[in-house]
């Protein structure tokens, strides 16, 4: 045990200096403003106040939900057919297919995202290859389609490894069971492959939505600034305005929002189990 807690020691130090320490100066910072020349700093709720009351801040929250929403459920009803698919391989293939998919997150994800502005740009390849069909006069870059597009094109990774990880799990002699109580595909795929998969949709979801909701570089480089999301409110706030107290507060916001989510979603793993939370 003694020996346990040493190995764990520098994690346990890395952990406070790199999450929690983090965390609380950015909660420390939400929750206060400049005071006078004898009190530097003022305990307040202004910067929470200011941003529950005022209808364009809602918006942008919103509207960040919503394309994180949009991401993952495009993501789930993408990622789920190539999960299932690779699971339905043999070994050798499987391994060829998830090579696949995992290479491109090899790379860095800013510079995956660079690539997109030249495939969508006016006079790009995805531009001449819909003039082939009488469409190449629409407007694809800085967009809010450009964003989903950016989106999903990075975050599917996650979804499509976490189902094929749990469909791969899953005992096969269950889906021979089914069909020898005369069950079709089609009931055994939604009485026994669907129910068994669902901690890794579970998981998959949980991975998507959490840095969808948050992202800004993405919207930044394929919205071009023009389609605002709550990621970027945050960086505006600490690096260009300057307001790192207001910033700090929508960060904690945010940090909230997903702890709730991460909560739900583990309720929901819990219930599926038919365990109790411990």
């Amino acid at each position: 045990m003694k020996k346990f807690s040493q190995l764990a020691f520098p994690y346990i130090v890395w952990a406070i200096l790199m999450l929690v320490l983090p965390m609380g100066l950015i909660a420390v910072y939400s929750f206060m403003e400049h005071g006078n020349s004898i009190i530097p700093f003022e305990f307040t709720l202004e910067h929470y106040i200011n941003f529950f009351t005022d209808h364009d801040f809602l918006m942008i929250l919103w509207r960040s939900i919503w394309i994180a929403i949009k991401t993952t459920l495009i993501c789930l009803f993408l990622g789920y057919p190539v999960a299932y698919f690779i699971t339905k391989t043999n070994e050798k293939t499987q391994n060829l297919l998830i090579l696949a998919i995992t290479i491109p997150m090899w790379i860095n994800m800013l510079v995956r995202t660079y690539a997109w502005i030249g495939l969508l740009s006016e006079g790009g390849l995805i531009q001449k290859i819909l003039s082939l069909f009488g469409l190449g006069n629409r407007e694809l870059l800085y967009t809010e389609g450009a964003v989903l597009l950016g989106m999903v094109y990075n975050f599917l990774p996650f979804m499509i490894l976490q189902i094929q990880t749990s469909l791969s799990k899953m005992d096969t002699s269950l889906l021979e069971a089914s069909a020898d109580l005369g069950a079709n595909p089609v009931q055994t795929f939604r009485r026994v492959t669907l129910p068994l998969s669902l901690p890794g949709v579970i998981n998959g979801i949980t991975l998507v939505f959490l840095p969808s909701v948050s992202s800004f570089f993405i919207p930044k480089l394929l919205g071009g600034g023009q389609y605002f999301l709550i990621g970027n409110m945050i960086e505006n706030q600490f690096i260009t305005v300057g307001e790192w107290n207001f910033g700090s507060a929508i960060s904690m916001i945010m940090a909230i929002i997903m702890m709730l989510l991460m909560m739900a979603v583990r309720k929901v793993e819990i219930r599926n189990k038919g365990g109790k939370e411990e």
